[in-house]
């Protein structure tokens, strides 16, 4: 008998964000591998076997609870992993998680990621009843840093040379949102769509 997926699946307007699986392993090695998704990334991958880790690690976060990470998939082609998003080090007691993402650089400047992780944002704060949502940002990471300002994040501080990256330390910017921010942000966007 084959087990049945509590998974949810969450939809956009142009995406479908669903449950990261076994045969998106290549693309996933293909995002975590690429020049440019890497640069300000703090993983990456040699090769499409050592690439498992991270198929392993989306598993586990499922399996004990401390997250969820889900393919960005264009609706009308659900098996084609363009990105992943997704909340990680979920703390239940004072309800808050981390938020990271990724995305190939073919989609990059569409408002892609803006939308997907809007419905990360209503998903993590209605469903999973989250408190406080934050994002760590290497500081040259401009396109990530405005990403962020525009889902109403704020930012929290800066952290120096916190993290080695290859062959360096590097600093992070910390952004926070409150769900009660979320939820106002959300009424006034609702309204101005009303009123148009």
């Amino acid at each position: 008998m084959q087990e049945v997926s509590t998974f949810p699946e969450l939809r956009s307007e142009r995406f479908l964000l669903r449950q990261i699986q076994q045969s998106d392993l290549a693309a996933v090695f293909f995002g975590l591998s690429h020049p440019k998704v890497i640069a300000h990334y703090g993983i990456w991958y040699e090769t499409e076997l050592a690439t498992q880790e991270q198929i392993d690690w989306y598993r586990c976060l499922e399996k004990d609870g401390s997250g969820m990470w889900w393919a960005i998939c264009p609706l009308n082609r659900p098996e084609q992993l363009i990105g992943a998003c997704g909340v990680y080090e979920l703390d239940n007691y004072n309800r808050n998680a981390d938020i990271g993402y990724w995305l190939l650089p073919a989609y990059w400047g569409q408002g892609v990621m803006l939308e997907c992780l809007q419905e990360v944002l209503h998903h993590a704060f209605d469903c999973m009843n989250l408190h406080r949502i934050e994002a760590e940002v290497e500081v040259e990471n401009i396109g990530s840093r405005k990403l962020l300002k525009k889902l109403g994040f704020e930012h929290e501080g800066r952290r120096r040379q916190v993290s080695w990256k290859r062959d360096r330390f590097v600093d992070l910017d910390y952004y926070g949102i409150l769900n009660t921010h979320f939820r106002k942000m959300s009424i006034i966007a609702d309204a101005q769509v009303i009123q148009t």
